[in-house]
């Protein structure tokens, strides 16, 4: 099985070790995985600002590089949610929306692939952690465009002494929205606020030693918050960097 490796420009700009941790991932599930060298951004932030041929032009780019591919996986709810749920729209009426609907049913978040496709189970030597108290944020597209919810804590429950413990509003925003955190700052800025203060209450009455969540988007943003406001205890990191076999750096 030939699956293709959608880092996201965000992961390949800013924190590389959640690729890296993904392609370790998808290989110990026995994945040949792909990583097209020219990929670059999936289109997202142009279709959200209204800029439609900008982003057709990067989603046809995408189809291009992907399309050869079983599989298209990303650790990133957005991209993938970008690319399943809103691909469809973007490609309608053009020559090539059919292949692009091919393409957007192979298109899966990194955990949700994991769980639901693969059925993998995490290797008995990557279980064991140095952080041991965690909480998890749900991620506004994963959540909601492809409802990934389940599937990074059933994997998290593998990790042997670690416990997840759920912070409220766990599913409610975190302010960032891609370029909503641009044009809002101040709106933004309330929310990360209230997502920071919830993980500042699971970290007081839990132990809490780092919240986790599968966007980088929303990673950098509520931990540019977290230490804005303070806090540079609480860790912020990524799933696939926590069921990966090295510890995130």
């Amino acid at each position: 099985m030939k699956v293709g490796l959608f880092v996201t420009c965000l992961v390949d700009l800013m924190r590389p070790s959640i690729g890296f941790a993904a392609l370790q991932l998808l290989e110990s599930a026995g994945c040949e995985v792909i990583v097209p060298a020219t990929q670059t951004c999936c289109g997202q932030p142009g279709y959200n600002s209204g800029d439609r041929a900008s982003a057709l032009a990067l989603a046809r780019k995408v189809l291009h590089e992907f399309e050869a591919l079983d599989y298209v996986v990303a650790p990133s709810g957005s991209c993938a949610g970008m690319i399943r749920a809103h691909y469809p729209d973007l490609f309608k009426g053009q020559p090539e929306e059919s292949r692009a609907a091919t393409l957007c049913a192979r298109t899966y978040e990194l955990t949700d692939f994991l769980v639901n496709v693969m059925n993998f189970s995490l290797p008995v030597k990557n279980i064991k952690k140095s952080i041991k108290t965690i909480t998890y944020h749900d991620s506004c597209a994963g959540l909601r465009e492809l409802g990934v919810k389940t599937q990074p804590r059933a994997l998290l429950a593998q990790v042997e002494g670690l416990t997840l413990d759920e912070m409220d509003e766990c599913e409610t925003c975190c302010g960032f929205g891609g370029t909503f955190a641009v044009k809002y700052g101040e709106i933004s800025t309330h929310i990360a606020d209230r997502k920071c203060e919830n993980i500042a209450k699971s970290s007081a009455e839990h132990g809490t030693e780092a919240v986790v969540l599968g966007d980088l988007g929303c990673m950098l943003n509520i931990e540019g918050r977290l230490r804005r406001r303070g806090d540079m205890k609480t860790q912020v990191l990524h799933v696939a960097e926590v069921l990966a076999e090295d510890e995130p750096q």
